[in-house]
């Protein structure tokens, strides 16, 4: 077996392979970490929206609707809204805090997405 590596041990070329290997195996069962030969980037090769970024969207499309853009969004406010056929309730004022606060990392696709329903900063 395998010992731990402690400060000022070194483990020998053996060990090394044997610990490693352990590493890969709990890796390997938990969901968390990938596995070879899967992909996290979704059938459009990683480009698109995620859903909750969508969902975000649309929930600033309602609100920007009903409110106008006069108005700025509220830091607690929820907003439901009905996609195919369900009703999810988004955080509304954290979506646009965190987007906003997150807006160079932003892929092309979202600051296109958020600069047409007007939102100035995106662009």
């Amino acid at each position: 077996m395998a010992r731990a590596a402690t400060p000022g041990t070194h483990l020998g070329a053996a060990e090394r392979r044997t610990a490693g290997a352990a590493r890969r195996t709990r890796c390997d069962t938990r969901r968390s970490c990938p596995r070879p030969g899967d992909s996290t980037r979704d059938e459009r090769g990683g480009r698109g929206l995620s859903a909750p970024f969508r969902r975000g969207v649309a929930a600033l499309a309602q609100y920007l609707q009903r409110e106008g853009h006069e108005r700025p969004v509220p830091r607690k406010h929820e907003e439901p809204v009905d996609i195919d056929g369900q009703e999810h309730v988004v955080k509304l004022g954290v979506f646009i805090s965190n987007t906003k606060s997150r807006r160079n990392r932003l892929t092309p696709e979202q600051r296109q997405a958020l600069t047409e329903l007007g939102v100035q900063w995106a662009a």
